[in-house]
């Protein structure tokens, strides 16, 4: 039999409404009462609806999490992230992952609106932005993480991209290579990066040594289609000496592609990732890679919505974080 409020209620010794204030912390209510009703709450297993609460206003404290692909460590790593974040603040998350396919995310979307969830955070593709758009004239809080939407008036929390591909293009130069190739997924993020690392490439009279083989957002194995285009590029008679890859799955692939070729990294071929993901640590040689505050992001969204939700700040804010490089041992001089 499923324990109700009025069982809380009569284990506690009090009245209904004592125990309703302590659940949703109103009204003045002394220590020990408090304490009382929550050791009958844990020793009768009950747990408050809330699906009856949102329907009565009130706050359900679940927040839905669109990310796109779980197998990517760097939304794997995010979304644990926010899920820590979410618990210190007293807010439970539920994770779909879109797999880049619009009609999981339509599906995932109307799930959610169903479970009364007080927000959406998107992490998701939504190149098509229709969906953002419908939940937000509903009055939906919403708020977008690691993708970036310039012209689209939403909460967000970014990385700057085109310092990232900047830097990244800067550390290549300060070791003396010029033919470079670029590998990216096609996406608004990955071309702002390419838009850094041109316009560093610009500054000392170089550009990217082949036109960029973009990869279609769809593909799931990164490392597998980065291993592929790499391949290609490394066919070339003039190839490039190094690589900046637009994600480390991305640039693992590429030192395989190397490996697959004879090529040793970082003696024949340099190579340089986006993320700094766990992965990228104790792959062979160890990535040289452009790192995303991720454990900050994680925490800057959940702060963003929350603060939203209880009226602290107004919509539409705008978070951007700052990348760096953290140079390990599969870049160097040429």
């Amino acid at each position: 039999m499923k324990v109700t409020i009025y069982d809380v209620a009569k284990e506690a010794n009090v009245s209904i409404a004592t125990v309703s204030n302590v659940i949703n912390k109103k009204g003045r209510i002394g220590e020990k009462t408090r304490k009382r009703v929550f050791e009958a709450m844990e020793e009768l297993n009950y747990e408050p609806n809330v699906i009856a609460s949102a329907l009565m206003g009130k706050q359900t404290k679940t927040i839905g999490l669109l990310i796109p692909d779980l197998a990517n460590p760097f939304f794997s790593e995010l979304a644990r992230s926010i899920e820590d974040r979410s618990h210190e603040l007293g807010y439970n998350i539920v994770i779909c992952s879109t797999d880049y396919q619009e009609d999981k995310e339509d599906k995932y979307i109307g799930l959610l609106k169903q479970k009364r969830v007080d927000g959406f955070i998107f992490a998701s593709g939504f190149e098509k932005l229709s969906r953002v758009e419908e939940l937000m004239k509903e009055d939906i809080p919403i708020a977008i993480v690691a993708r970036d939407y310039p012209n689209f008036s939403v909460n967000a929390v970014v990385i700057d991209d085109y310092m990232g591909g900047y830097i990244a293009a800067e550390h290549l130069i300060e070791k003396g290579h010029k033919k470079i190739s670029v590998v990216a997924v096609d996406i608004y993020s990955n071309r702002e990066r390419i838009r850094g690392f041109n316009d560093a490439l610009s500054k000392h009279h170089l550009q990217i040594a082949q036109e960029i083989d973009f990869i279609g957002e769809i593909e799931k194995n990164h490392m597998d289609v980065g291993r592929k285009v790499a391949e290609r590029y490394l066919q070339c008679e003039d190839r490039a000496t190094a690589m900046f890859a637009c994600n480390d799955l991305l640039a693992i692939g590429a030192i395989q592609a190397a490996k697959q070729a004879g090529l040793k990294v970082p003696k024949d071929l340099s190579v340089v990732g986006f993320d700094n993901t766990n992965i990228a640590s104790i792959v062979d040689p160890p990535l040289t890679t452009v790192s995303q505050p991720i454990q900050l992001m994680g925490r800057e969204v959940m702060d963003l919505i929350i603060s939203v939700f209880k009226g602290e700040r107004e919509d539409n804010v705008r978070v951007t974080l700052t990348p760096t490089l953290v140079e390990r041992e599969s870049t160097s001089e040429l």
